[in-house]
């Protein structure tokens, strides 16, 4: 019997396991959907006179700075960090069903 319930949590435990990491799997995957199609429509003939312009400008290029330095590529608490993050996955699971 105990043999039983040391098999059985152990199967809980990697269901879990599976879950999690199915999980994170499909974060990725919106994640790089989200950047593949952003690169892409950069790189769109109807797009890419205005973003060449707006890399040569100083004071957005300045701007774009200082807005990232509120990010952390580390899983840290900040808040910001978490809801752009959030934002982030939820744009590119839209994109990727819109696109499957």
């Amino acid at each position: 019997m105990k043999l039983f319930k040391a098999v059985f949590l152990a199967l809980l435990l990697m269901t879990g396991a599976a879950k999690a990491q199915y999980s994170a799997q499909n974060d990725a995957a919106y994640m790089a959907t989200l950047k593949a199609v952003a690169d892409y429509k950069i790189g769109d003939e109807e797009n890419l006179k205005d973003v060449e312009a707006l890399r040569a400008n100083q004071r957005f290029l300045l701007d774009l700075r200082k807005m990232l330095d509120k990010l952390s590529n580390r899983r840290s608490k900040n808040s910001t960090n978490t809801r752009v993050y959030k934002i982030l996955l939820k744009a590119g699971k839209e994109i990727y069903n819109e696109l499957k």
